[in-house]
């Protein structure tokens, strides 16, 4: 038997195989194409105190390895979310992880007490959003301010707390200790990497926000070389993402030290994206000679 179970700040999966957060909704549409049960854990669509209608079309734009996004976290509410959606995850016997977004400090602080008095398993935190008291100034962009949420929003939360990390920093090992030293108890990286795209004809934007979120297999070698930087500087474990598409991909991230991996941008043109990658891990590991995933996690062989 292959073990390919894996531990998120006490939580079991049985795979590590995640949803990245924004690509899954609430998982309603793929259950119609299998048991989503099967998957390690379904991090749902980004959550905010109130419903938010997002940002105005055009709100994506392909790139050649990739897709801008900007849709600017259009979602029907936390409370929609607890009372609506997360007892169907439930009643599947999901592990569902809520993925919370706030414009201030109290908007995270009452999302996470909210949070707190549901079935959810994990929580993750959303710092790339702007602190509209400082400026607008993303809260994950600089040690202080990230230190400052995640401790705040730890005392809030009843379940573990997930710090999604920002690329769009000088130092991704730097804030990612901020996180851990606030009292984290994952990290997940990376979030989307900041892009542009002009149409050449009326020389304006692609995107109704001018910029956007770049995500796809473009992203993946940054993506793997902040997951193996952080894994080298913390003791936390690493949900990473960025750029995976298929099993090989996972392997990569996996031995750059993630514990579990998530996938995102691939599920647009394969809904099926996660079960064949765990499909993949188990035939990797067996022509390996490997019994559990556990035995690759950050075991890269440095030159």
């Amino acid at each position: 038997m292959i073990n390919l179970g894996v531990n998120i700040a006490g939580v079991k999966l049985k795979n590590p195989v995640i949803t990245a957060s924004g690509t899954y909704g609430f998982g309603k549409e793929y259950s119609n194409f299998y048991d989503i049960s099967k998957l390690g854990a379904i991090c749902v669509k980004g959550l905010t105190l109130s419903e938010r209608l997002g940002n105005p079309p055009p709100r994506i734009a392909e790139t050649p390895s990739g897709v801008l996004n900007s849709v600017g976290l259009q979602n029907p509410g936390v409370d929609w979310f607890v009372r609506e959606e997360l007892p169907m995850l439930k009643d599947k016997g999901c592990v569902v992880i809520a993925n919370i977004a706030g414009n201030t400090i109290e908007e995270y602080i009452r999302m996470a007490e909210k949070i707190s008095e549901s079935d959810t398993d994990l929580v993750e935190l959303n710092i790339s959003c702007p602190n509209v008291k400082e400026g607008g100034v993303a809260f994950g962009v600089n040690c202080d301010s990230v230190h400052q949420i995640t401790s705040v929003v730890k005392k809030n939360c009843r379940q573990p707390l997930i710090v999604k990390l920002s690329p769009n920093v000088t130092d991704i090992v730097a804030i990612a200790q901020s996180a851990e030293q606030g009292g984290a108890d994952a990290l997940s990286l990376i979030n989307t990497l900041l892009g542009m795209r002009i149409d050449i004809n009326s020389r304006k934007p692609i995107l109704a926000n001018n910029v956007g979120g770049l995500s796809g297999p473009a992203v993946k070698p940054i993506a793997i070389r902040m997951v193996w930087q952080v894994r080298n500087s913390t003791k936390l474990p690493i949900i990473g993402m960025g750029g995976i598409s298929d099993w090989r991909d996972a392997v990569e991230m996996i031995l750059a030290g993630a514990t579990a991996v998530a996938v995102g941008t691939a599920l647009f043109n394969n809904p099926y994206a996660p079960l064949e990658i765990i499909e993949g891990l188990e035939r990797y590991l067996i022509n390996k000679g490997i019994n559990d995933i556990s035995q690759i996690i950050g075991k890269v062989v440095p030159n």
